[in-house]
């Protein structure tokens, strides 16, 4: 079922959403600005063992995520938070975040509020063929600062170690 509806309440089966492949994840997209109003975008993210993002922060939204599957760890301005199932994470806008994921890897509902974050994750990634982790390959680390100072996200360090 494609999310993009602009009136009314709506469900989105597990598997259903459109998948996109986003920095070595796969994240499927289940509300997002239209869909919600400009409320806020929901993504089932789906990562690899050990999978890091570079150290960022958002200007225009705040962050979050649902551990649904794994143990992520986040580093969210000095503050060190591990998250294992059931654990929610918040950071909110202007402050500099990271997390890791475990050795088993992990899923998460990401949260973006308001909506804006998943227009960046469709426009840096790509289609996935398949519902599964894409295979590793390098990033475009130039493309991905140019595209997040376009959703107001700001690249301010490497991932952690």
């Amino acid at each position: 079922m494609e999310t993009r509806v602009t009136t009314g309440p709506y469900a989105v089966a597990d598997g259903d959403g459109r998948a996109t492949w986003f920095a070595g994840a796969l994240l499927v997209h289940k509300a997002e600005g239209e869909a919600t109003n400009h409320r806020f975008d929901l993504l089932d993210q789906t990562m690899p063992p050990g999978y890091v993002v570079p150290r960022h922060l958002h200007h225009a939204e705040d962050e979050a995520w649902y551990v649904l599957d794994g143990d992520m760890t986040f580093h969210c301005g000095d503050d060190e938070l591990t998250a294992t199932v059931g654990s929610w994470v918040f950071a909110p806008r202007e402050i500099p975040h990271t997390f890791k994921v475990g050795p088993h890897g992990a899923r998460a509902l990401t949260f973006g509020f308001p909506s804006g974050f998943a227009g960046f994750v469709e426009e840096f990634g790509e289609p996935a063929p398949s519902r599964a982790v894409p295979p590793p390959g390098p990033i475009d680390e130039g493309r991905l600062v140019e595209l997040a100072r376009k959703y107001q996200i700001e690249i301010v360090g490497p991932p952690p170690d």
